[in-house]
């Protein structure tokens, strides 16, 4: 009977588990992690040998089999601390219980009155105590005793209350408020120096300040799993991993990216364009077979007895194209402008040239601009401040502007040129000018229009997309890296 118990109570743990794993898995999939159903079977699979106790090699099964992009990891590590955070009476929101338990703190120079968190109690401590004691913490580097700090911190300042609609970013702001990290620095450095025998020479501070920012980094981190850990207990998993969903990179609106989202962007464009490269050269190495070349096949099938078992044909030989960017670079379109010249550039070892140039109102050509330079950023922050994109007020103007680059370098565009405008086609109720994108489009070998804004804007108020589209070969939405990958297959 005693077995049979056992085995229901593993049964129910195991299914218990399967379902946390199959949310987990669905909610990887809603944030938009491209998760198969064989790497689901794998992930399953794979947390059935490895103890759920120990939760590192958890967390690292999980992410070898249902991770494929270094820029998704944090997604997943929100979503897995979410998940399987740690669970238990002691993370309700309201508990009393003694976040030191056992813990001995050992502070020689701290008095404490009876009554008033002696050793072993972290209850009734003032914020003057918890403040020295989390210095000597840091100072020592005593990773228990910051995380026992960091249980107290957040029940001393956060203010968190049961049911209560507020994010964990609030209440992360008010315990590191209260905390001043900035003055523990300083504090942190001053002991350092007063503990050398010899004055510090600026590497020695230089590492001693990274070794303490690592750990003040490291306790923010503790406070904001502490936080977490106490939402999902009140709310639970799935309503958190709803509040914290945000969108992975490449999903990131351009027109709308915060600066945390656009340096996660900058990170994400490289491997970007190394993946890009590879397949533009494969897909022109690979291109698909010309017409079939008679006579060499005649001529090979005398070894076969005028068989002719191997048909020849003429390949094509692809050339590399020209590429001639056009960027409107006035207002919020500005991101979209800069990140597409980003990509170009980056990839720009598939064409056999490439020619860039931004307008509002005036129009300028910046091509030397990426000329020579090894980060492309230093490149785009010159487009942004030296070219001479101003006519008149500044306001954008596609009809001037493609007046002046069909006047001064229409004569440059051939059957090899590939010419990318980019830009929503907003045009202030100016004339369009839309005879020069038809001129352009006669004499290139091909003319896209790229639109940052969604196609439900397109051709309303200002936007005269469709009179430029006409001439195009193709116009696309391009909101974000996912759609600006899949676009590039266009260009070869």
């Amino acid at each position: 009977m005693a077995d049979t118990v056992i085995d229901s109570g593993e049964s129910e743990g195991s299914s218990a588990l399967f379902d946390l794993l199959q949310g987990f898995i669905s909610e990887l999939r809603a944030a938009g992690l491209p998760i198969s159903v064989s790497e689901n079977i794998d992930a399953t699979e794979a947390v059935k040998h490895i103890p759920i106790q120990d939760r590192a090699a958890f967390k690292y099964a999980l992410a070898a089999t249902l991770i494929k992009n270094n820029s998704h990891w944090r997604t997943f590590e929100t979503l897995f601390e979410v998940y399987f955070s740690l669970r238990g009476s002691e993370y309700s929101i309201g508990d009393d219980d003694d976040p030191f338990g056992e813990l001995e703190l050992d502070l020689d120079d701290r008095d404490a009155p009876p009554g008033q968190g002696g050793e072993g109690s972290g209850e009734g401590l003032t914020p003057e105590e918890l403040a020295e004691m989390l210095f000597q913490a840091l100072m020592k580097g005593d990773d228990a005793m910051m995380r026992a700090l960091s249980k107290q911190a957040v029940k001393q300042y956060a203010g968190m209350e049961p049911g209560r609609p507020v994010g964990g970013t609030y209440y992360l702001y008010r315990t590191l408020r209260n905390l001043d990290l900035d003055g523990l620095l300083e504090r942190l450095m001053e002991q350092a120096r007063e503990d050398s025998p010899e004055p510090l020479t600026s590497l020695e501070e230089r590492l001693a300040q990274d070794e303490f920012e690592h750990r003040l980094d490291e306790l923010k981190k503790e406070i904001e799993a502490e936080i977490r850990r106490r939402l999902v207990a009140d709310r639970g998993a799935e309503a958190m991993a709803k509040t914290l969903r945000k969108p992975l990179p490449e999903d990131v609106d351009f027109m709308h990216a915060s600066r945390e989202e656009m340096a996660n962007l900058r990170r994400a464009i490289y491997p970007l364009t190394r993946k890009l490269a590879v397949r533009l050269a494969r897909k022109r190495r690979h291109g698909r077979k010309g017409p079939l070349d008679f006579r060499n096949t005649v001529r090979h099938s005398m070894s076969y007895g005028g068989i002719p078992m191997e048909p020849k044909f003429r390949y094509p030989k692809p050339s590399k194209p020209e590429i001639i960017v056009i960027a409107d670079i006035s207002g919020s379109v500005a991101a979209f402008a800069r990140f597409t010249l980003h990509l170009v550039y980056a990839i720009s070892g598939q064409f056999s040239k490439v020619r860039a140039f931004v307008f509002i109102d005036g129009l300028d050509e910046v091509t030397q601009y990426f000329e020579g330079v090894e980060d492309i950023s230093e490149a785009v922050h010159r487009v942004n401040t030296e070219a001479d994109v101003i006519w008149v007020d500044g306001h954008s103007d596609y009809g001037h502007a493609f007046e002046v680059f069909w006047d001064m370098y229409g004569k440059d565009v051939n059957s090899k040129s590939t010419v990318l405008i980019l830009g929503d086609a907003r045009n202030n109720y100016h004339a369009s000018q839309a005879w020069i994108v038809k001129e352009i489009q006669h004499k290139a070998r091909k003319v896209f229009w790229l639109n940052p804004e969604p196609k439900a804007y397109w051709n309303s108020g200002d936007s005269i997309v469709s009179e430029y589209a006409a001439h195009c070969d193709g116009e696309f939405e391009v909101r974000n890296l996912r759609q600006l990958e899949k676009f590039v297959d266009n260009l070869v």
